[in-house]
């Protein structure tokens, strides 16, 4: 499966199934931030990738440095994303935090997949 419609496809489930825990709990385990958070970790793990893909593409001797900074890039952002929170919100801290850190190892769980399965093929062609 590709990178795209694997997203799209984890996105999709995502959405649906904050949709039904918003329906059934309302503000009570889903953070009323939760759209921004999804979108963001939309954006960094597509750029997690790409620049992973990049370094498979032009150097794949060194894929482990490529990822290992997106993946540093990634934490970083999310630090700052939660700071951020902390810093103009006080109030519903840990439900925030809680949410963040599921999508963000759901999206961390999710690159990892498309790499490794990336990484498969990669290694056929070679074979």
């Amino acid at each position: 499966m590709s990178f795209i419609r694997g997203m799209i496809l984890l996105t999709g489930l995502l959405v649906l199934l904050i949709t039904v825990l918003l329906l059934f709990t309302g503000d009570a385990v889903i953070h009323s931030y939760i759209w921004y958070m999804l979108c963001f970790f939309v954006f960094v793990t597509g750029f997690a990738h790409y620049v992973a893909f990049l370094g498979l593409k032009h150097d794949s001797s060194n894929l482990h440095a490529y990822y290992f900074a997106a993946m540093g890039v990634r934490m970083v952002f999310s630090i700052i994303a939660v700071f951020v929170y902390r810093y103009f919100h006080a109030e519903g801290l840990v439900q925030f935090v809680a949410n963040f850190f599921a999508l963000y190892f759901i999206y961390t769980g999710f690159e990892i997949y498309a790499l490794l399965s990336n990484l498969r093929q990669n290694s056929k062609k070679h074979a």
